[in-house]
């Protein structure tokens, strides 16, 4: 039974993706009736469950409607979706000293405020965690401490929670013994840890064209150069590109998102995923995973991570529960193989160790079970949002632009027309209340000065959506 639940999931799947793109192409249009379930059996060979679970999803995902004793429709308010990048990136091709913590820390600073509409945030809204169990879980652990808790838990973190996140990585096809998994301060602490044991200032480190800015400010603060490796929107970077740019550029490491990449949200298939691992291999070179995102895919299964074709220890593995349970506990951890004992060193000469009670609640929250069914709800109110969000986009922005449709996460990356100013957009929407992340801070040669990143993981209402109309104005003004 459980080998064909992997083909009943593509099965579905296929049927959604084909059924949406005849909505996107104008073959189905809003209002249509789809063909009855019987009737889709017939023609594709499928099950009665199958083109249900298509229809749930696409309805999940706002194309659809469902009518009581009539059936399935499009959805008659349906917006034009823009449709998607297809073009890699063009970065330069050479290590480039990095400079660009400035620029981000202005764009960030001035987006902060409660009262702006943060589309610029690096963060899905609080209110879509169950903050509450946290905090009954960590007022018990706290009522009962141990007090030798405090120094068992230090470096390399809290046995319960490793134990934990081991069972985690079991569940989703990996194996990573507890004692290879180092508790940190949130997974940004886990990746700078990370990067700080494979490499030295001077040296260089292959990135994603864009990129998670977090990782460039990593870069310039501890003196790196960045290589910049094309990306395409839709299944990563580049690996003929990559092998070219190891050949040519010699670095010490990789920072890759391989799952719902920050800011494209791209996925990359699991056969490029192994052929990425088979690559660094043949060089010997180490690849921190950033891999935060992965627990909010909108599909049947997690995909699994670049670290599970690892059979050399090359790969550091990062994440956290920030993104989809505890934020604001700032818990996450690294996997780092072979560099487990260089990076459990660098934890203990920084900051020691983690929060107890933090890693405590969290530790009990997950022996006691209901995380799944969060994350259940989570992913669903997502996929909802993105779907609004990106039929919104499709209406109000100008014309000829392109927005990414991640399968996770939470972010769009929207491609507006050329000559469009980002940075300036930002300075201007922020004078309307609104925040946006504009593209130049993801790129070391602040480069994609086009593009902008859209958060879409806070609460869609009349608010948001009349904010996204001003949005699109000033975007056809920039």
């Amino acid at each position: 039974m459980t080998d064909s639940l992997p083909k009943t999931a593509k099965r579905y799947q296929a049927l959604a993706t084909d059924i949406e793109a005849s909505i996107r192409t104008g073959v189905l249009r809003p209002g249509d009736k789809l063909p009855s379930v019987r009737h889709t059996c017939v023609n594709r060979g499928v099950s009665a469950s199958t083109v249900f679970q298509a229809y749930y999803l696409l309805e999940a995902r706002g194309l659809v409607q469902a009518r009581e004793r009539s059936g399935y429709y499009v959805n008659p308010r349906l917006r034009c979706v823009p449709p998607e990048p297809e073009l890699l990136s063009r970065p330069i091709d050479q290590s480039i000293a990095v400079d660009i913590s400035e620029r981000v820390f202005e764009v960030l600073e001035s987006s902060m405020a409660r009262d702006v509409i943060p589309f610029g945030s690096a963060f899905p809204s609080p209110l879509l965690y169950p903050l509450q169990r946290l905090g009954q879980a960590m007022a018990t652990e706290v009522k009962s401490l141990d007090p030798w808790s405090t120094v068992d838990d230090l470096t390399p973190g809290n046995a319960r929670l490793r134990r934990q996140i081991a069972l985690r990585y079991l569940a989703a096809g990996v194996s990573v013994p507890s004692d290879e998994i180092v508790i940190t301060n949130g997974a940004l602490e886990a990746l700078n840890l990370c990067l700080a044991a494979v490499t030295r200032p001077g040296d260089a480190v292959v990135v994603e064209s864009p990129t998670f800015y977090a990782a460039l400010q990593a870069l310039e603060r501890m003196g790196l150069h960045a290589i910049e490796v094309p990306t395409h929107p839709r299944d990563g970077i580049d690996l003929a590109a990559l092998e070219g740019a190891i050949v040519r550029h010699q670095p010490k490491a990789c920072w890759l998102m391989t799952t719902f990449q920050n800011p494209l949200g791209s996925l990359m298939p699991e056969a490029k995923k192994k052929a990425l691992i088979d690559l660094i291999t043949r060089h010997r070179l180490p690849l921190i995973e950033d891999d935060v995102y992965a627990e909010l895919y909108f599909g049947e299964q997690r995909p699994l991570p670049a670290k599970a074709f690892d059979t050399e220890g090359l790969v550091l593995h990062c994440s956290s529960f920030s993104k989809c349970l505890a934020p604001g506990y700032r818990i996450g951890w690294a996997a780092p193989g072979r560099y487990t004992r260089a990076v459990a060193r660098h934890k203990l000469t920084t900051t020691l160790s983690a929060s107890a009670p933090a890693q405590l609640a969290l530790a009990l929250y997950l022996e006691r079970g209901g995380f799944d069914k969060h994350l259940r709800k989570l992913r669903q109110t997502l996929a909802g949002q993105q779907a609004v969000f990106a039929q919104a986009v499709g209406h109000y922005f100008p014309s000829g632009t392109r927005a990414t449709r991640p399968l996770g996460g939470y972010f769009l990356w929207v491609e507006l027309p050329k000559g469009s100013d980002a940075l300036e957009i930002h300075r201007q929407a922020l004078a309307l209340g609104m925040s946006v992340a504009p593209g130049p801070i993801f790129s070391a040669s602040h480069a994609f000065t086009h593009c902008l990143r859209l958060n879409y993981g806070h609460v869609w209402n009349a608010r948001t959506e009349q904010a996204l109309a001003t949005l699109g104005q000033l975007a056809v003004a920039g």
